[in-house]
């Protein structure tokens, strides 16, 4: 086991235990991002998080793709005219109300993130594999906490 981070857990507080878990987890997201970039098809966070979004939600107006996002509109719209730009999403009229387009996502959009995630399971997956079996038990258990950490509850 690392010794970059020891926590006794009967000695920490609460606001030690949320930094080292923050720096942790922000280190692992940006190496996640690296191991994929390494092919130079990655797209920037902001780029793949819209185009996850995109993928999961189903067309989706840029109003509703900026809330889910956290992003302003007009920043939304440039987000939106890069996939497009690339391939990755096309705008398609609402039939329900022709003054309104949807983001959808194109055949390309799927394979990139497809291609993308793999890259970063498969990273993820020979990290894991250097791990002892009790890590990765620990590791196992420790998942529904860090899901329960990112719900929206207050």
């Amino acid at each position: 086991m690392s010794s970059r981070t020891t926590l006794d857990t009967d000695l920490v507080d609460d606001g030690e235990l949320a930094s080292q878990l923050r720096l942790a987890v922000a280190r692992l997201s940006r190496r996640i991002r690296q191991q994929a970039a390494s092919t130079g098809e990655e797209l920037t966070a902001s780029l793949q998080g819209a185009l996850a979004t995109i993928e999961r939600l189903g067309p989706i107006t840029l109003g509703e793709l900026a809330a889910v996002e956290q992003v302003q509109p007009p920043s939304m719209t440039r987000i939106v005219a890069r996939l497009e730009e690339e391939g990755y999403v096309t705008r398609v009229v609402d039939p329900a109300d022709r003054r309104v387009a949807r983001a959808a996502i194109t055949d390309a959009g799927h394979t990139l993130l497809a291609h993308s995630r793999t890259r970063k399971d498969a990273y993820l997956a020979r990290r894991v594999a250097e791990l002892t079996d009790a890590e990765r038990a620990l590791l196992a258990r420790a998942l529904p906490l860090l899901e329960r950490l990112q719900d929206d509850a207050p």
